[in-house]
C-alpha cells in the first residue's frame, strides 16, 4: 500500500487552523465542529452567562459567586471541546455525549438556583 492509499483509508485529520484560534498571540482551542448547532448555541449561552457571572462577582468581591460562575464556564467549555481532552483525538460519539452531559449539568445548575 502506498502513501496515497493510506491517506484515502484513514479519516482526514483536522488542520491546525481547524483546531486552534490565535488571538493576540495566544492560542485557544476551537469549538468541536462536529457538535450540532443547537447544542453549541445552548452551551455558548451558558458560557456567556458564566463569563458575565464571573465579571459581576469579581466586581462585588464575592469569592463564592466567582467560584460558582467559573464552574459554569468550565462545564460549558468542556462541553464545547475547548477544555479537557483534545476533541480531535476522540471518537465523535464520545465528544457528543460529553457535550450533552455538560449541558445536562448546566441545566441542573439552573434548576438548583
Amino acid at each position: 500500500m502506498n502513501v496515497v492509499d493510506r491517506e484515502q483509508d484513514s479519516p482526514a485529520e483536522p488542520a491546525d487552523s481547524e483546531r486552534w484560534l490565535t488571538i493576540g498571540g495566544r492560542r485557544w482551542r476551537r469549538t468541536d465542529p462536529s457538535l450540532p448547532d443547537d447544542l453549541v448555541r445552548a452551551l455558548k449561552s451558558h458560557l456567556g452567562r458564566g463569563r458575565s457571572g464571573v465579571r459581576s462577582a469579581k466586581l462585588k468581591n464575592d469569592d463564592g459567586a466567582t467560584a460558582s460562575a467559573r464552574v459554569r464556564v468550565g462545564l460549558a467549555k468542556r462541553g464545547l471541546g475547548e477544555r479537557g481532552p483534545y476533541w480531535w483525538d476522540e471518537p465523535e460519539e464520545t465528544r457528543l455525549e460529553r457535550a450533552r452531559d455538560a449541558l445536562r449539568q448546566l441545566e441542573a445548575l439552573d434548576s438548583a438556583n
